[in-house]
């Protein structure tokens, strides 16, 4: 049985997330500001973090950077709105694991909570890069090769076939660099003659669909002088 701390100042949606959870079998604690969420964790015991963003005292992001720079591992889900995207991305940034925006879907929060779990406790804390039927994924990142279709972040993205084959060629080799030659060889199968620019504009396209924030993408990384690769999200 799986233990999961629910952090939030709105006491009616941690009651909620606790019918939920129960409901799956799962145990809860309950925490109403960072300060508490940190001190049910170092009194031991829990398996998975539900985290608010915007809280009195010590907010979700100040919270989450505390407990990764005491080296702890546990998933951490922030729960967050829609108009907080830049802390979407700082809390990301620092370690936090996955996030579900409000108003949420009681569905999609256990599913992320049993995705989380699957991964922390099966996988050592590491996402899979590629399931036993085929689908590929990584962070928020889904994608199912036999449909040929991609979600983030349960969200259906609509991409051009080239686009289609450079993320599957990253994904399927996570944090392996690719040169543009290499990337053009393969997606396109001709020589990389001028390439470089062509490839460019394709990524730069493929990060406006992925990415939380494009100008500081998470997950389609350049590295200067070499070339790109998608980070393997922890």
């Amino acid at each position: 049985m799986y233990t999961v701390l629910i952090c939030d100042d709105d006491k009616d949606i941690v009651s909620a997330l606790e019918i939920y959870l129960t409901s799956e079998g799962y145990k809860t604690v309950s925490a109403y500001n960072g300060e508490q969420a940190i001190q049910a964790v170092n009194e031991g015991n829990i398996d998975l973090i539900l985290m608010d963003i915007m809280m009195p005292q010590l907010d979700g992001i100040r919270a989450t950077a505390r407990l990764r720079e005491s080296g702890g591992n546990i998933p951490i889900i922030l729960l967050t709105a829609k108009s907080e995207d830049s802390d979407k991305v700082l809390g990301l940034n620092i370690g936090a694991d996955d996030y579900v925006t409000k108003p949420f879907n009681p569905i999609e929060v256990l599913a992320r909570v049993k995705s989380q779990l699957r991964r922390y406790t099966t996988l050592g804390g590491k996402v899979t890069t590629e399931e036993a039927d085929g689908t590929l994924c990584n962070g928020f990142i889904v994608m199912d090769d036999e449909a040929k279709s991609v979600t983030v972040d349960g969200e259906p993205v609509s991409l051009t076939p080239i686009e289609y084959n450079i993320l599957r060629l990253l994904m399927k080799n996570l944090g392996r660099v690719y040169s543009t030659a290499q990337i053009y060889e393969q997606v396109w199968n001709d020589p990389a003659l001028g390439s470089e620019n062509t490839v460019a504009v394709h990524i730069r396209h493929l990060r406006e669909k992925i990415e939380i924030d494009p100008a500081n993408p998470r997950y389609l990384k350049v590295v200067w002088g070499l070339g790109y690769k998608m980070e393997k999200m922890q």
